[in-house]
């Protein structure tokens, strides 16, 4: 019996090499909607924007993210591939600059810093 790989990838058809990640973006990139529900267009001006992202493989060599986690990364640095119809983002583990913290419900103050 053979040990389990670190890149649970389920049952995506690709195995993540060194210190790659595979990502599914949150929708269109592009286009945002205010926390109001205003739709921003893709047109509008803004400075450099990061985007959020959730891990579906890792790399063996990838130590501080996990499958299932929520990235934060600069959306102009990447490489898109299309698996089973639908498109991820290839990044490495360097060129993510945070990961989500999950919310605690029921417990503290209720404020977050």
């Amino acid at each position: 019996m053979s040990a389990p790989t670190p890149d649970r990838t389920g049952d995506l058809p690709i195995r993540m090499l060194n210190d790659r990640l595979l990502v599914a973006v949150d929708g269109d990139p592009a286009e945002r909607r205010s926390s109001a529900g205003i739709v921003i267009p893709a047109t509008a001006a803004m400075g450099k924007r990061l985007a959020w992202a959730d891990v579906v493989a890792v790399g063996q060599h990838v130590r501080q993210v996990e499958v299932g986690d929520r990235v934060l990364f600069d959306p102009e640095d990447r490489a898109e591939v299309e698996l089973d119809g639908s498109t991820y983002l290839l990044l490495r583990e360097k060129d993510v600059h945070g990961v989500a913290q999950p919310r605690v419900t029921g417990e503290g103050t209720g404020l977050y810093l």
